[in-house]
Parts: C-alpha cells; structure tokens; sequence
C-alpha cells in the first residue's frame, strides 16, 4: 500500500533491503517450517525486550506530535505494543514453558541494544518528523512481511500464529494511520526534512533486516 507521495518515496528507498528481508532463511523457515525453533524463541524472546523500547519512543512521539489525534494515536499504539504484542509473546512463552520474568532478565542482543538505542536517541533529539521516519520502518516492514507469508502460509501452527498477527485487518488499520500521517507530514517538509527522514528510514529497515539476521545466527555478545 503506497497512499501517497512521501510514503511512495521511502519505500522505494528501502526496496532493495525489503527484498532481502523476504529472501532470509529466517522468514523462509518460518514458511516451510524448517526454521529451528530455537533462533524462533531467540527472535521472540529478543522482539519482547525490543518492544518495551519501542513503546518508550512511541510515547515520545505522543509528546512531540504537533496534532492533538495523533497525540492519540501514538499513545494508543504504545499501549497496543505493551498489551497486545506482549500477549502473543506471551502465547510463545507459555509454549516454551518460560516465566515472563525469565524473560525481561535476558540481556539484549548486540543488534537489539543497537536498534532501540537508535530509535530512543532519535526520539529524544530529533524533531518529530524525522522520529517517525523512525518508527515507520518497523510498522510497514511487519505489515508487508506478514502479507507476503500469509499468501504463502506456513506449515507449523506456531510460526502461522505470527504470521496471522501481522497480516490481520487489526494490524493493518494500525499501519495505515501511521502511513497517513506520514503523507500528511510530508506535504509541510523542504527537500532537505524529506531526505533527512528518508534516510532515518533507510537505517531503521536495515536493522529489521539485522534483527531477524541475528536471532537466525543466535547472536550472542564476542566478549
């Protein structure tokens, strides 16, 4: 879905790293079901501690949001990520016998700690637009990537959970508001403010390509 100018523009500049996020063995094991379970825990146990972060940035564009509906928006969706992505993650916990507080004591990957520093450091120093070039990345990239696997389906129950999740009607009403305002945000921004959030989005789509890449290699700290 490409409803209008800028969201066209970003996405076009991301293409080539959307291609090769729906080409990992990560998401095609996930397919096929040939994926180990264990880098799918890794991925879910790593996505629960991503998420927290997430919402702390979520929040901050609440704060910041020039317009009181998407003040709204943003706090609604922080509440969604804590509430109702945490209770499938907790569907998987439940699966895999692990205790919620288990859980939040695992450390963050290198990728991870990486990722949600960006996004908070952004959120703290940046101006709003260019925040939710930020953020966006990991709304749409979710939203194409579960509908591309929903075409395809995958042959485990566990993994089809997932995939269900980010192909829904839900998810996708969720990520159209986003990309709405993101349109609406553009028509206000000088060349230089689009290519500045435009370039937020490129680095947040190459970390979701290096988040599935790290839980696919159990990526763990050198030293």
């Amino acid at each position: 879905m490409l409803p209008g100018q800028l969201a066209r523009e970003l996405w076009e500049s991301a293409s080539p790293t959307y291609e090769a996020i729906i080409s990992h063995s990560f998401l095609a094991g996930l397919v096929d079901g040939s994926l180990q379970e264990d880098r799918f825990r890794f991925y879910v146990i790593q996505d629960a501690l991503y998420l927290s972060e997430f919402a702390r940035a979520l929040n901050i564009a609440a704060a910041r949001a020039p317009k009181d509906e998407w003040i709204v928006t943003f706090s609604e969706h922080a509440k969604g990520v804590l509430l109702g992505e945490r209770a499938l993650h907790e569907h998987f916990f439940s699966h895999w016998g692990l205790s919620r507080e288990a859980v939040y004591l695992t450390p963050m990957s290198p990728t991870n700690l990486a990722y949600t520093s960006y996004l908070v450091a952004t959120a703290y120093t940046k101006p709003f637009h260019e925040l939710l070039g930020a953020l966006l990345a990991c709304y749409w990239i979710y939203w194409e990537v579960g509908k591309h696997l929903e075409a395809i389906g995958s042959k485990k129950q566990l993994y089809q959970r997932w995939v269900d999740t980010y192909s829904s009607r839900e998810y996708a009403a969720i990520c159209s508001a986003i990309l709405d305002i993101t349109d609406q945000v553009g028509t206000g921004l000088s060349p230089q403010s689009r290519t500045q959030v435009r370039n937020h989005f490129i680095v947040t789509c190459r970390y979701e390509y290096m988040f599935w890449d790290s839980a696919y290699r159990l990526e763990a700290w050198p030293i």
